[in-house]
């Protein structure tokens, strides 16, 4: 999927557990089939997983995790991970990884409006946190600091979308007003990969590494690259959202789109199969 990304496999995992946390040592380990891209997950028994930094890129997010996560837990209307132990460097691993609690619940294929008030809620949530010194965001700022590299990944994509239709939305949103406020906390990555779902219901959120103050527009991608047309109505109308914002947002639902297709669409069919669905909603939006 990268071209630096490590290897790892049950046997790694096995002896790193086995020495620094062998607590769990006797515990089962398996592969979960993912779709993320800088992670590897293995559950370790039925209540654990170990996540293993795919690429060096991908390191800064452990130290991360472990310092926001319990301050954002009780902040929030529904489970996020719990990290139960850092591990460090060893058995041929390179780099500090994780085992954290496993939340249940599957990945949602679309959203209908009971969803969408669920994730209306957290958002609302999000934004609402008030924790000092918060990092920047990973899509903090204007979506002018993203034009040359989205103008890049749609020029690379001439065959696969509409080109013409699609490079219009970006220039409409390009010109879209700032975010005039102060910056608010937000996740700043949420795909549809990253949320759990029991029964249709939001009962968790994951990967918070992006997390961080800037324009909360960023956190509305929800509403194109999951969100039915209805379902999408009763998101924006749950957190209120003027017309700015949500352009901003369906900016940056193209952005990452754009941006996920072009770097994914051979190594991640999971991925790229979200984009051309995310890209296609943004232009009948």
């Amino acid at each position: 999927m990268h071209a630096d990304e490590l290897e790892t496999d049950e046997s790694l995992v096995r002896r790193l557990v086995a020495a620094q946390f062998p607590q769990w040592a006797d515990l089962p380990i398996e592969r979960f089939p993912s779709p993320g891209t800088v992670n590897a997950v293995y559950r370790l028994g039925d209540d654990l997983s170990v996540r293993l930094p795919l690429a060096e890129w991908c390191v800064g997010d452990v130290e991360k995790e472990r310092w926001l996560l319990p301050r954002l837990a009780p902040l929030l209307p529904v489970a996020i991970p719990e990290v139960l132990g850092t591990g460090v460097p060893g058995a041929g691993f390179p780099w500090p990884w994780s085992v954290c609690r496993w939340l249940p619940g599957g990945n949602p294929e679309t959203g209908d409006e009971p969803l969408a008030k669920d994730l209306a809620a957290f958002v609302a949530a999000v934004r609402q946190v008030d924790l000092p010194d918060g990092p920047r965001a990973y899509r903090a700022g204007p979506l002018s600091e993203v034009d040359k590299a989205t103008r890049h990944a749609i020029g690379r994509l001439d065959g696969l979308i509409d080109m013409a239709a699609t490079t219009a939305i970006w220039e409409a949103a390009v010109r879209t007003p700032e975010w005039p406020g102060p910056p608010v906390w937000t996740h700043s990555d949420l795909m549809p990969g990253n949320l759990l779902v029991e029964d249709g219901r939001l009962t968790g959120v994951i990967d918070f590494a992006t997390a961080g103050v800037g324009d909360p527009a960023c956190d509305l991608i929800l509403a194109w690259n999951l969100l039915t047309p209805e379902a999408r109505d009763v998101f924006r109308a749950g957190l209120d959202v003027d017309d700015d914002t949500w352009a901003r947002g369906r900016g940056w639902a193209l952005c990452m789109a754009a941006g996920q297709l072009d770097y994914y669409q051979h190594t991640n069919q999971a991925m790229a199969a979200n984009a051309r669905h995310t890209l296609q909603e943004v232009i009948i939006a």
